[in-house]
């Protein structure tokens, strides 16, 4: 697999040295730019995230060193890698910088082959990082988010919530009668119905904060985040036509003669007191009532302020 280009956000208020090194890295990844600690921040936490942070210490306002304990501070950028690259060249200053969490310290005046190939060097340890977190993170048959990675998502999602005041909506769903099915067809042919199902949740969801896990079994679930619940209940529509559009066909079922989905949705306003679990609850509930009436139906849990 080709590795992708990746993304290098490079922090200097000196414009002259931003474009210095912005040419040297020019035709390896892609080169983002802040001249201060608070567009660095901003930028860092936008998505996509940058895959390294190369940071300059002496800046005004806010210096490298506290711009690099803010990041590490922050759920979304605490495993991005910090290299300095400054004109600070005493032990000291290099020793505390590396404390901080930074993965090396690089000082001015620097020899441009030697910073592009060690900066090729740590962006191709963060890619296989990546890849064995996301093969940790891959449900096994399906290929999408496993439970663990959708409760590591749900976290974070769920603390950016409580900072933008943002609605944060979850979907729960669920194969209609899939144990027949498999009793029908096979369970070599279940696994197949599985991953179709799987790829179609995917493919519906259109935005990149948007994310679909295997929940267990035949159950999958989703995070939608900054999305209200009148949003949350197209999303849910879509989901469940789009899963009738497959026509895989389901002899075995009494609602229709192919596979169909239930759903349960519920939105919330984050709280800091609070924790995703009751909306978690909330969201099988509101599962259990599209079919406790009939499944292949959405059941609404509502939106509230406060999970309660």
């Amino acid at each position: 697999m080709k590795q992708p280009k990746q993304t290098v956000l490079v922090v200097d208020d000196s414009l002259f040295n931003m474009h210095i090194i912005a040419d040297i890295l020019k035709e390896d990844c892609i080169v983002l730019t802040a001249r201060n600690g608070v567009d660095a921040l901003r930028i860092a936490c936008s998505k996509p995230l940058p895959d390294l942070i190369l940071l300059d210490i002496v800046m005004p306002d806010m210096d490298g060193y506290e711009v690099c304990k803010r990041l590490k501070t922050i759920e979304e950028t605490k495993d991005i890698p910090i290299i300095y690259l400054t004109g600070m060249n005493n032990e000291q200053d290099e020793e505390y910088g590396l404390s901080l969490g930074a993965i090396d310290y690089i000082t001015k005046p620097f020899k441009p082959s030697i910073l592009r190939a060690r900066i090729k060097n740590h962006l191709q340890l963060k890619y296989f990082r990546d890849r064995l977190t996301q093969m940790g993170m891959a449900d096994g048959l399906t290929g999408i988010p496993n439970r663990r990675r959708f409760d590591e998502t749900m976290l974070v999602e769920w603390r950016r919530a409580i900072r933008s005041g943002q609605p944060l909506s979850m979907i729960m769903a669920d194969i209609d009668y899939f144990k027949d099915y498999n009793d029908t067809y096979g369970h070599l042919q279940g696994d197949v119905c599985l991953r179709k199902v799987a790829n179609k949740l995917c493919e519906s969801l259109k935005r990149p904060g948007d994310l679909v896990g295997r929940w267990g079994g035949e159950e999958f679930a989703c995070i939608l985040p900054e999305t209200d619940s009148i949003g949350a209940m197209i999303v849910a529509e879509q989901l469940r036509t789009g899963v009738i559009e497959l026509a895989i066909p389901h002899i075995s079922s009494p609602i229709a003669p192919v596979i169909t989905i239930s759903l349960g949705v519920t939105t919330v306003y984050p709280k800091p007191e609070q924790d995703p679990v009751e909306m978690i609850r909330r969201s099988d509930e509101a599962l259990y009532r599209a079919k406790r009436a009939g499944r292949n139906q959405i059941g609404w849990a509502g939106e509230q302020s406060a999970c309660s």
